[in-house]
């Protein structure tokens, strides 16, 4: 199977990967990567995570899974929520990033592709101006008074 590059769409298993102190964040970064991999139509083969940020990466046991994969061709490539959860700094991200393209596979941060959160506010407004737009008035077609 060809690996398609990160940007690329199509059928491609990955890994998404989260590592935060609390169950709440841990969920918040896997639903982050699986957001970003289905916008691309990659295949989410598994979601790992681990909760002690402090340990080392090679010595956390999600991430010891993820690589795994990797090694075993089960994953073309792995999804974090945000760097921090493998990385201290960009650096050290792209570093990670090419030992993971040596091994044939690819590191994507997603922490930009969160889902749109809308206020009630907004969409109070979008319906007000789809309303608008259609010719339909909320509150009667007569005018206000005093404005003849």
């Amino acid at each position: 199977m060809p690996i398609n590059p990160p940007g690329g769409l199509g059928h491609v298993p990955i890994a998404v990967y989260a590592c935060a102190t609390t169950s709440t964040a841990i969920r918040e970064g896997e639903e982050r990567g699986r957001y970003y991999a289905d916008a691309r139509h990659w295949h989410v083969a598994g979601a790992w995570s681990d909760f002690d940020p402090v340990l080392p990466l090679t010595e956390r046991p999600g991430w010891q899974a993820v690589t795994s994969a990797l090694a075993a061709g089960m994953i073309r490539g792995i999804v974090v929520s945000a760097l921090t959860h493998v990385a201290a700094d960009a650096a050290q991200f792209a570093r990670l990033g090419v030992l993971i393209r040596e091994r044939g596979g690819f590191l994507v941060d997603a922490s930009g592709a969160s889902p749109v959160r809308r206020t009630p506010g907004q969409r109070r407004r979008r319906r007000d101006i789809a309303d608008t737009a259609s010719g339909w008035a909320p509150h009667g077609d007569s005018p206000e008074a005093g404005t003849s």
